[in-house]
């Protein structure tokens, strides 16, 4: 299991505001701290999956090798 640290701080008007700063772009709210911290685990994952497809290339594309 990987862990990431998370910065938790209060929203402007209400609720929580929760970014991980290891993902550059992953943030995400919650009108709790549960909630924010429920939603932020759901981002982490998402951007971790957007930056797998972005490296890991697509098994379709042809490959060429060059003597």
């Amino acid at each position: 299991m990987v862990y990431y640290r998370v910065a938790v701080e209060k929203g402007e008007d209400s609720g929580y505001v929760v970014h991980c700063p290891a993902i550059p772009g992953c943030h995400s709210q919650g009108d709790t701290m549960e909630e924010a911290l429920d939603n932020i685990r759901d981002a982490i994952s998402a951007c971790l999956l957007a930056l797998d497809k972005e490296l890991i290339p697509d098994d379709r594309r042809p490959v060429t090798f060059s003597p």
